[in-house]
């Protein structure tokens, strides 16, 4: 069996007036993230780190923010479809969350069944942690929000 790795960065910014929506889940907040999609940076992460781990690109290859077809778009539809375009299963996914505007510890639960039911294992099989910038940089200055998220798959289907 063939093990590979994959790696996924995304940051975006804040703004008032729209919804926070991170691992598929509305979270309680004055502010949301800007994106051409719903801007779940949990989510775009985790996409990324799924083409990483099979060098297919990126979220930006696969579902570019020019096309009309994902504007509003929910994440989640989106790694639904990263799941069909990978050649491979996941086995474990890690992902830390960097945001200083809301606690997110209450969330988590639901953000893992989202994700492990799309993504078809156990949620037992994903972590997913927060932490803040310390006040450092647009995350620590209340502007954005950024996740972090390494994959373990494995070839084949």
């Amino acid at each position: 069996m063939n093990l590979r790795i994959g790696f996924g960065y995304d940051l975006h910014l804040l703004a008032k007036d729209r919804k926070l929506i991170l691992g598929g889940i509305e979270i309680e907040s004055p502010f949301g993230l800007i994106g051409h999609s719903d801007g779940d940076v949990l989510i775009h992460s985790i996409i990324d780190s799924l083409f990483g781990a099979f060098s297919l690109g990126d979220i930006g290859t696969h579902f570019p923010d020019y096309d009309p077809a994902y504007k509003g778009i929910s994440s989640l539809v989106l790694l639904e479809e990263t799941t069909d375009k990978i050649p491979g299963s996941v086995v474990n996914i890690d992902a830390t969350i960097v945001a200083e505007v809301v606690k997110l510890f209450p969330y988590f639960d639901s953000m893992k069944e989202n994700i492990a039911r799309i993504i078809g294992i156990n949620e037992s099989s994903i972590s997913i942690k927060a932490t803040t910038n310390e006040g450092v940089g647009p995350v620590g200055e209340k502007k954005a929000i950024a996740c972090y998220c390494i994959s373990l798959c494995k070839e084949g289907i």
